[in-house]
């Protein structure tokens, strides 16, 4: 099996960055249903910001710990509204659990999307059901551990992590926000898809896309 090396990494990010501007506008669109809708640009101006930094370092000297450090302080400082500490502490997740390795095998990259996941929700606490982000990270972290218990070939969890994120994005219009600006409106939070939710599926593809691209 290829490995995950550095440059996968930033170019799993990159992709990241530019989907994030694409899609700024459809995510400040659903922000502005139910919240107050920056959302889109909070999103692609905390990972422009962490590509403006991969700009500035060499990454090859960088392990993946440092690297994902840097990243998770880039976003912060450019992102000071609720994303900004969540995904940091993600980001800071993903570093630890890669520790100073520079490179790691494919399958068990798919273990940094858990590790990102398991970040933001022990700093936010949401819990399934919230209409927040974690409705996708939940989902999709399950369908990681439960194929590669499996042994799953890696095509198919790729296949499979994208499904479990757009289902995710789409239970969001189901249910009734808990948490945030949304929460101050109940019942009229409900018919509308969470833009955290959305942004987060945007990230796990763009993951799941890099792998595809360059790990199989």
């Amino acid at each position: 099996m290829k490995q995950v090396e550095i440059d996968d990494i930033v170019a799993f990010l990159r992709e990241a960055a530019t989907r994030m501007k694409e899609a700024a506008d459809y995510l400040g669109q659903l922000d502005g249903e139910i919240g107050d809708g920056d959302h889109g640009y909070t999103m692609s101006r905390g990972f422009s910001a962490i590509v403006r930094a991969l700009n500035e370092i060499d990454v090859q000297s960088h392990d993946m710990s440092t690297l994902f450090r840097s990243c998770a302080e880039s976003f912060l400082e450019a992102v000071g509204a609720t994303p900004g500490p969540l995904y940091a502490s993600g980001l800071i997740a993903a570093g630890d659990f890669a520790g100073n390795r520079s490179a790691l095998d494919a399958d068990e990259a798919l273990m940094l999307l858990v590790a990102i996941s398991d970040g933001i929700g022990a700093r936010g606490k949401a819990i399934a059901g919230d209409k927040t982000m974690m409705d996708v990270w939940l989902p999709v972290v399950q369908t990681i551990k439960n194929l590669r218990q499996e042994n799953a070939p890696l095509e198919v969890i790729l296949s499979e992590i994208r499904a479990s994120a757009s289902r995710g994005v789409e239970s969001t219009r189901s249910m009734v926000a808990m948490r945030g600006r949304a929460a101050r409106l109940g019942g009229r939070s409900l018919g509308h898809i969470d833009p955290g939710a959305a942004s987060a599926a945007i990230l796990i593809e763009s993951f799941a896309n890099t792998l595809e691209q360059r790990a199989l």
